[in-house]
């Protein structure tokens, strides 16, 4: 492949619609010589001058990683107001307003504002993500112009300024490193890698390999670890890797499951209302003759069917399980995603940090064949302890491990150093041993170390390397790398008196054994995968980490499958081949943050509701994109702040929990959803015929806005209600489908005792005439809102109400409230303004029976429903 096709191919990848991309010049000045690099940019090594930086920055702009929210607060209000549900409110809320049903209009613009206001609060807190990426960038660099060193605030770097950086700086801008000594580069927060990478000036070739595997750039917000480097500034602000996740991760909160759920429902019942509201006018109007009457009595209708409940119910329902999350240490943003968490079915997760500790650790130290060794230790602790050059995360592994008393190493003294160099890829200490002896201890990368060795030492023994056993010996380290270990070897060799030392004895050396270092899981990841497999949760690690790594880890926590999908094979697929290979793979490794990103979309795009842990600037792309972003408190403040619920404590079992929660949240909102519109819609259908036989009313308006006040009233303690432990087994995202059906088969059971009722009024108390369609009326009103709120407790479980699942205490005395209230009513003094007529006595067991049959008719129904998997 020629390099215009490769670019052509894999420079396209990088400019995906999530805006997620390492820029084109950076790629192009990595596979450039230095200086031909210098040349793109119009620079020299010596730098720009005063003026030329000043004309670039003018051009380029800051090197800031984003600028100012582009979102007005008036453009977020716009957002938050632009919903189905909150326009549906408005408008009823107005024709209530003019037809001076002042109760419906105040209840319905309360629900208004807190709904919007809940959604207005997420929009801003988005545009905190950029401020929390700006804060990490508030230092200088150094930086040549003129020929001359100087330290500049980070801001004014421009394109083509030359810099110089050495251990503890952060890498200012994405780069191109020019020349370089022992550069190490901690880049963890991009990639996950826990170890640092290791940079070089050396031009790359076009391969499928991924810019961020790139050996000789570095990119903003990394730091180096140690050495130093000259490097050429490609690309400053939104142009950087980190600008472009910044722009990817603000903006408009990506819409959840769950608001797509409460939309579809919403436009369902607009639907309902469009076909029953004119219908029920064009009826009375002609039947009755009565414009005014019959246009008051279809807003009422429309009201009716209005689940303007609803922003209270779902508020009420998420803040109770907040607060209950909250008892549990974890912190819940955003309400929303608490039923999103509960409805989960693919839980996505980063390595490092989340399933590890986030901190590298001594493994094991073995000998030759592996087994575990003491003697390894000993020397190895002996040659972090003495060296005197800058302690890497390794030597601070081993120094953790045990300190010198627990060891119990006898004295020793240190000789000499032979410093570490990335020719050699070791570094060796000389010590002079209680017994006299002259030791050089030599720690490295285990193929060169090998290579200088003639001998090994195993069970006390010193044997010759002989070229049959070279192979043997090599499988044994290799064996530990291949399992996801970062190894160094151990060796030695001994003087009876020598004081200098030189990289020239680093020969004929013993071979002793290996280290092993591992970021390792934590203690709760595996009880808590396991936990979250067992109520229907599918479990993928996603992490920039290496792929034997990944399937180290994998493996230690005990998560199943063996598919491994990495980073250069998601470059060449496209979204469908992604989605289909995502739902097949468990582990993902070699990751950028686009990818992890694609990744979400591509199992959001399958229907999967999918939750995304993670702790790192590289997650904060994912935690945005995913239907429920989760986060630790150690994380890293973006991440946080991308996150919609925050751990506090860094065991994963909460997980569990906060699932269970977010499953009892959603079943009683749907309990609403149910009742409310399943009754609603049976009302309709009585009203329909009602008007169509009776030559009066079948009910007045005000008496069906009472009917339908007290009836949400009955609701109000469902927050409160139990949830069945079946309804919480399985993950339980929206389905329409079912909640339609629902709605058409338990609907029109209320309407088959409606008839009833109407034919008990009209044929047994003679409620044939106008005169008597106030006690007609009256029936009706009282045998209608019993109905209503008794089902309440057959719609709540799935099994026999009262018997085999009771509803919570709270939600027992409000139906009973409530149905004493309405049979009370006719009897009231508001009675007579509320148009009822004192019911007869003989009325009262029939609309008993009516109630006992409308119970056992539901439930049947319901059953019926459950066999055919439609609820």
């Amino acid at each position: 492949m020629d390099l215009k096709t490769f670019q052509k191919r894999f420079l396209g990848t990088l400019q995906r619609p999530n805006g997620i991309r390492v820029s084109p010049k950076l790629v192009e000045a990595a596979q450039s010589e230095p200086p031909e690099a210098l040349g793109r940019l119009a620079t020299s090594i010596d730098g720009l001058t005063e003026e030329e930086a000043e004309r670039r920055l003018h051009a380029h702009g800051p090197n800031v990683v984003a600028q100012d929210a582009a979102h007005s607060w008036l453009v977020l209000f716009f957002h938050a107001v632009v919903k189905p549900l909150v326009i549906l409110l408005l408008v009823l809320a107005a024709v209530s307003y003019l037809t001076d049903d002042y109760r419906a209009a105040i209840v319905m613009v309360v629900m208004v504002v807190l709904g919007v206001s809940l959604r207005f609060v997420q929009e801003v807190r988005a545009e905190v993500n950029v401020a929390k990426l700006k804060s990490m960038i508030r230092v200088t660099a150094t930086v040549l112009r003129d020929g001359q060193p100087r330290e500049v605030p980070l801001a004014d770097l421009v394109p083509g300024d030359v810099i110089r950086l050495s251990a503890g700086d952060m890498i200012p801008a994405d780069i191109r490193v020019l020349s370089c000594k022992d550069l190490f580069v901690v880049q963890a927060s991009l990639t996950g890698e826990s170890f640092p990478v290791e940079k070089f000036d050396k031009p790359e070739k076009p391969s499928s390999k991924q810019p961020l595997e790139y050996v000789n750039i570095c990119f903003l917000g990394t730091s180096v670890e140690s050495g130093s480097a000259t490097a050429l500034v490609v690309a400053t602000g939104v142009e950087t890797y980190l600008g472009s996740m910044a722009s990817a991760i603000t903006g408009q909160q990506v819409e959840t499951e769950f608001d797509r759920g409460i939309n579809r429902f919403t436009l369902l019942m607009i639907g309902f209302i469009c076909v029953m509201a004119p219908t029920v006018l064009l009826i009375n109007w002609f039947t009755k003759g009565d414009f005014k009457e019959a246009f008051f009595f279809a807003v009422a209708v429309a009201v009716g069917l209005t689940p303007e409940m609803l922003p209270m119910i779902v508020t009420v329902c998420l803040s109770k399980g907040a607060i209950a999350m909250s008892r549990r240490k974890v912190i819940v943003k955003r309400l929303h995603s608490i039923q999103n968490f509960g409805a989960i079915d693919v839980l996505c997760t980063d390595k490092t940090g989340t399933l590890t500790r986030d901190q590298v650790i001594l493994e094991k130290h073995c000998d030759v064949v592996r087994e575990d060794d003491e003697g390894v230790l000993v020397f190895a602790y002996l040659n972090s302890h003495f060296q005197t050059g800058l302690k890497n995360v390794l030597d601070r592994a081993i120094l953790k491990h045990k300190d010198l008393r627990e060891l119990n190493i006898p004295e020793h003294k240190k000789i000499d150093e032979i410093p570490f160099d990335f020719s050699r890829k070791m570094m060796s200490v000389a010590v002079e041993t209680p017994e006299g002896t002259s030791r050089l201890i030599c720690k490295g990368a285990p193929e060169v170390v090998f290579g200088r060795c003639t001998r090994f030492e195993l069970n006390g023994k010193i044997l010759p390397i002989e070229p049959i056993m070279i192979a043997d010996l090599q499988e044994e380290y290799d064996a530990l790398s291949t399992d996801g270990f970062r190894v160094l070897a151990i060796a030695y060799r001994d003087w009876p008196d020598k004081q200098q030392f030189g990289k020239d004895d680093e020969r004929d050396l013993i071979l002793k054994g290996y280290v092993a270092f591992l970021d390792p899981p934590k203690e709760s990841a595996t009880p808590a995968l396991v936990a979250l497999q067992k109520h229907g949760i599918t479990v993928k690690v996603l992490t920039g980490d290496n792929d034997l790594v990944t399937r180290k880890i994998c493996h230690e926590v005990e998560l199943p499958g063996e598919g491994m999908l990495l980073g250069s094979q998601i470059e060449s697929m496209s979204d469908e081949d992604l989605a289909k290979a995502a739902e097949q793979t468990t582990m993902f490794a070699r990751l950028s943050p686009a990818h992890k990103q694609r990744i979400i979309h591509a199992l959001k795009a399958r229907g999967h509701v999918v939750g995304y842990l993670g702790d790192g600037i590289n997650d904060a792309p994912a935690l945005r994109a995913a239907d429920v972003g989760i986060s630790v408190d150690s994380a890293v403040d973006i991440a946080k702040e991308s996150a919609d619920l925050i751990l506090l404590e860094k065991s994963l079992l909460v997980l569990e929990e906060g699932v269970l929660e977010g499953r009892n949240v959603f079943a009683n909102i749907q309990k609403y959803i149910r009742m409310g519109a399943s009754s609603n819609f049976g009302n309709v259908f009585s009203v329909v015929g009602a008007s169509i036989m009776l030559p009066f009313l079948p009910m007045l308006p005000i008496q069906l806005l009472t009917n339908n006040l007290l009836y949400d009233f009955s609701q109000v303690p469902i927050p409160t209600d139990k949830v069945d432990p079946e309804q919480v087994a399985r993950p339980a995202p929206w389905s329409i489908g079912h909640l339609t059906r629902f709605i058409l088969f338990i609907g029109p059971c209320s309407s088959i005792f409606d008839y009833t009722t109407f034919a008990m009024m009209f044929y047994i108390f003679g409620c044939r005439e106008p005169a008597q369609q106030s006690l007609f009326q009256t029936g009706w009103f009282v045998e209608s809102l019993l109905t209503q709120t008794l089902i309440i407790h057959v719609i709540r479980t799935n099994k026999i109400p009262f018997i085999q699942s009771r509803a919570s205490w709270p939600m027992i005395l409000t139906t009973l409230a409530i149905m004493a209230l309405g049979a009370w009513l006719p009897y009231s003094p508001v009675g007579a303004a509320l148009g009822f007529t004192a019911l007869p006595h003989a009325y009262w067991p029939l609309v008993g029976l009516t109630l006992l049959c409308y119970l056992g008719l539901t439930q049947l129904v319901k059953v019926w429903l459950l066999r055919k998997g439609w609820i």
